[in-house]
């Protein structure tokens, strides 16, 4: 049955004047070289555990940067996991070094690389440098670009300084006129809308007064009433005599005289039927 794991923490320390050198310490009890690191306490935080032991190991006071990662492998049958951070060291030491470490040395990084006595720590130092690395020019480049901006930013504020703030003043006069604009549309649309509410509402009451008519005339005619339209055609149909009042006085109406009475036809005079032309012709002939 494997036993507890060991939890560690250390350090990838530079120190601050001398640029890239990388501190690398050496063990008293097999002479290894290895980054400085050591085991947490009980109830340790690993950053605050990884800062103590840079600080034994090295001498140096140190800041504490960003989380590097962790290797793993296995020590008198127990797994053991060791997390690093990258640290910067002061120039010069404040502590004495503590009875395990022989040796500290401060070397560029591939001379650290070599030096080192486990491969594990060679190809964690080469790739956690490379790490930190690129993560300090990704900084630097956000950096530069907000400097740029704030460059064009100032330049830009120069330049409307020189030409008097016309330019962002015509600005805000053209954005307040559009906001007058606006506000003046809405004011307009909601006249209308309230004109066509009115209209609608009006619509409604007549046809509502309809619908009623018809329920008071249908109700009518079922009692045995006569409906509106009923009285009307009664009225229609009533003559004129019966409609004039008894009071009003009969109107003198003037005759024309008898027309004479016209000559009678010769035919009627002689008082024979009327002949006809080919009774004529044929008569004429035979005599």
């Amino acid at each position: 049955m494997a036993g507890k794991t060991i939890e560690a923490a250390g350090g990838i320390v530079v120190r601050k004047d001398a640029g890239k050198l990388i501190a690398v310490v050496q063990r008293s009890k097999d002479d290894a070289w290895v980054l400085p690191r050591g085991k947490l306490k009980r109830d340790e935080n690993p950053a605050a555990a990884a800062r103590r032991e840079v600080v034994e190991e090295t001498g140096h006071r140190v800041e504490v940067h960003e989380y590097l990662g962790a290797i793993t492998y296995r020590a008198g049958g127990r797994p053991k996991v060791v997390q690093f951070w990258r640290m910067e060291a002061e120039p010069e030491p404040s502590h004495d070094l503590m009875p395990d470490i022989v040796a500290v040395d401060w070397l560029p990084l591939k001379a650290a690389i070599r030096r080192l006595s486990y491969p594990l720590e060679k190809l964690f130092l080469r790739h956690a440098i490379a790490r930190a690395l690129k993560k300090r020019r990704v900084k630097s480049k956000t950096k530069a670009a907000a400097g740029k901006k704030k460059t064009v930013k100032a330049k830009k504020k120069a330049a409307h300084k020189a030409a008097g703030n016309k330019f962002p003043r015509a600005q805000h006069e053209l954005k307040r006129q559009a906001k007058a604009a606006k506000t003046k549309n809405k004011s307009k649309k909601k006249a209308k809308n309230k004109a066509k509410d009115k209209a609608k509402g009006k619509n409604k009451s007549r046809n509502k007064l309809t619908k009623q008519d018809r329920k008071a005339s249908k109700s009518k005619m079922a009692k045995g009433g006569k409906s509106r339209r009923d009285d009307s055609r009664h009225a229609i149909e009533v003559p004129l005599a019966a409609q004039a009042p008894a009071a009003m006085k009969p109107t003198v109406v003037a005759t024309l005289p008898p027309r004479a009475p016209t000559q009678p036809h010769a035919a009627e005079r002689n008082g024979g039927p009327r002949k006809t032309i080919l009774q004529r012709v044929l008569g004429r002939l035979s005599g």
